[in-house]
């Protein structure tokens, strides 16, 4: 059990989409994950760029966008995912 499991509800901490909330879909290599969302675009990043909270979802590996929508409205999520954190520069 990794914290960054399939399905692990994260924080995008870098790039212009930082502060939105995303899940993890797909672990392609030691350094890099696939992410999805409601606010996220589907994209490859670095595990350095993302925040993962105690939330998972429910979802298949490599699930595309339609199912991760469909996941997050059964898990009762879709409040959550389009909210924006405020994320401090270090």
């Amino acid at each position: 059990m990794s914290v960054y499991d399939i399905g692990r509800i994260c924080i995008k901490t870098m790039g212009r989409e930082a502060g939105n909330y995303c899940i993890i879909v797909d672990v392609i290599d030691k350094n890099y994950i696939l992410i999805d969302g409601l606010s996220v675009r589907r994209r490859r990043v670095n595990f350095k760029h993302i925040e993962p909270t105690t939330d998972v979802i429910e979802i298949q590996k490599g699930a595309d966008h339609n199912a991760v929508e469909a996941a997050i409205k059964k898990a009762k999520k879709t409040k959550l995912m389009n909210q924006t954190v405020s994320i401090s520069l270090k």
